[in-house]
């Protein structure tokens, strides 16, 4: 067994699975990287899961890394997490989960997303408060939704939590999350849209850091040591799943005591963790829950987290059950942890000390394109995020992506990769099988046209990878518009498009990519962005240092250079013309 390294583990916990990797603080070597699966339930629009199954899975995966790593525990130094964005767990007055999870892709949200959309004076004023309009798939529309479709649920509920910051909560017994997860909900205003905009809310979170804070990026939010420790008073017996005798009669978890309600937050209000909190800072205008928008919502904001000054502030340690259940030392240092797309950022070195303006586009369940910025767009199709480092982090964001693609495959009766080499051969599919984000189309159904006797089943599969490759790409432009670039100028389109994500790995998605944007690509080697960027949040909360700066260290975010392909103009234009043709009619 390796006993003389400091090793921390980043944990991504997804749509479909959890992820944890173990990685030597000092060097970015990865160690070992374990899974364990989730369940995803739902139809129509309905997508929904069990945060216990987030926990149990998370638990297993940690376990498995830090075994296979081939370490002792005692070697492992911090934590992270890093979730997938917008959804929304409600806990009861025990603590526990009161209903399933609803997720980011859950569309039932989107009349309410509307509504919201239309209130306190249209999506300007969403964007000039929160950087971003609602749509179905923020979290201030999916509680929207709970309150009129489910008001005892809502009436009940004690305690809102997002994905990430409610597994933070089962690691530290403390209720925070960050700017960046927190970003996404659309009650959380993430500045005033200036470069360098002070996201420590005022706060001094210099004592105990090696780095330097404010806005450059840098998180000086390393705390004194023994600050952050509970006293395990939030604690269950096991720290794991309740047996079956928990669930009330509707199948879901009754009280068992797992957490006394309000034991996360000191008397004055602010959580135990924050040790350098002042009375009146906790609150700097941009950088804060927006009580309008609560009012609106009926949502107190006692229901929510605090939101640490960065992703890599410490937040606690692990309690007793927690470290218990992972196997692990009660010493280990835990990190706010934020959203996967933030966290994937931090293992690009995209932030306030690494890259800037450099855009990405991510192939996955959903697609995604985002770069880290000094400024904060307010265009309506794009979610103008905070970084979780004291940068924003603007994201352009698609429903249908690699599921949609592989789905037409099963359909055709096709290997994934198996497409024309000649081409769609005119064939335009838009696949919208879930509705769509950008353009926000949240009832839409797939479209598939141009079909003739003599087309190629392959012909249709590349069509349907141009498609959803055409609607990523276009988002892309609109966020570099936003950023204050010219997508068409050869110096934005010669700067390098990281392409990440499960679709990085396949051929024809490569190819298509190229083909459609004209740019060159870097494909990370590395395959666990979110967690490796997770991995170095835990490395800043235990050390102090920038997590950009560590994971450019690291060197995570290198990879396969490719040069670009002429772009195809020709198939592009066509499916513009498609799109816009059917929007009004066929893509209500």
């Amino acid at each position: 067994m390796r006993t003389s390294r400091s090793v921390v583990i980043g944990v991504d916990s997804s749509t479909q699975s959890t992820k944890a990797v173990a990685v030597d603080a000092g060097t970015g070597e990865l160690l070992a990287v374990a899974r364990a699966p989730h369940t995803v339930t739902g139809t129509g629009g309905a997508r929904e899961s069990d945060p216990e199954e987030w926990w149990t899975a998370l638990v297993t995966a940690v376990r498995a890394a830090v075994r296979d790593a081939g370490v002792p525990p005692a070697s492992v130094t911090g934590i992270a997490v890093a979730g997938q964005q917008h959804g929304l767990v409600t806990l009861g007055a025990d603590g526990r989960p009161l209903r399933p999870a609803l997720l980011w892709n859950d569309t039932r949200s989107a009349p309410q997303a509307a509504a919201l959309a239309a209130d306190l004076g249209g999506p300007e004023s969403w964007l000039e408060r929160t950087g971003s309009v609602p749509v179905a798939s923020m979290t201030a529309a999916k509680w929207q939704w709970l309150r009129e479709h489910e008001p005892a649920h809502a009436a009940a509920t004690t305690g809102v939590r997002l994905p990430h910051d409610y597994l933070t909560e089962r690691l530290t017994g403390h209720a925070v999350t960050d700017p960046g997860d927190a970003s996404g909900t659309c009650w959380y205003g993430g500045g005033d849209g200036t470069a360098g905009a002070d996201v420590t809310g005022g706060v001094d979170v210099t004592a105990g850091a090696d780095g330097t804070a404010g806005g450059d990026g840098s998180t000086g939010a390393q705390e004194a040591p023994g600050a952050n420790e509970t006293t395990g008073a939030n604690e269950s017996t096991d720290g794991n799943r309740a047996s079956d005798g928990n669930r009330a009669p509707d199948g879901y978890r009754a009280p068992d005591g797992y957490r006394a309600p309000d034991t996360n937050r000191a008397p004055d209000g602010y959580p135990a963790w924050d040790t350098h909190r002042e009375p009146d800072a906790s609150r700097a205008p941009g950088n804060a829950y927006d009580p309008t928008i609560l009012n609106l919502l009926g949502l107190d904001e006692a229901l929510l987290p605090t939101v640490a000054p960065t992703g890599a502030t410490r937040v606690g340690t692990l309690t007793a059950a927690a470290a218990e259940a992972l196997g692990l030392p009660r010493t280990v240092a835990v990190a706010a942890g934020t959203g996967d797309n933030m966290a994937a950022a931090v293992g690009l070195g995209l932030g306030g000390a690494g890259l800037l303006d450099h855009p990405v586009v991510s192939l996955g369940t959903s697609g995604t394109v985002f770069a880290a910025t000094r400024t904060r767009p307010d265009r309506p199709g794009l979610a103008g995020f905070a970084g979780t480092d004291g940068t924003y982090l603007p994201l352009g964001c698609t429903l249908n992506c690699t599921l949609a693609v592989d789905r037409f495959a099963t359909l055709l009766g096709l290997d994934r990769e198996d497409v024309a080499p000649g081409g769609a051969d005119g064939v335009v599919v838009l696949p919208y099988l879930d509705g769509e984000r950008t353009p926000d189309l949240p009832h839409a159904a797939g479209l598939v046209t141009g079909l003739r006797h003599t087309t190629d089943p392959r012909a249709i599969l590349g069509a349907a990878y141009e498609g959803a490759a055409f609607t990523v790409l276009r988002a892309l432009d609109e966020l570099l518009a936003a950023c204050g670039l010219d997508p068409t100028d050869s110096a934005v389109r010669d700067r390098p498009l990281r392409l990440i994500g499960g679709g990085a790995r396949g051929r024809a998605w490569t190819d298509t990519v190229r083909r459609l944007s004209g740019r060159p690509l870097v494909v990370p080697a590395a395959e666990e962005l979110v967690a490796l960027g997770a991995a170095a949040l835990a490395a800043g909360a235990v050390t102090g240092e920038d997590p950009v700066a560590l994971a450019t260290a690291w060197g995570t975010g290198e990879g396969e250079a490719l040069p670009p392909l002429a772009r195809d103009t020709e198939t592009w234009d066509r499916i513009a013309g498609v799109l816009t043709a059917a929007s009004p009619a066929l893509l209500r």
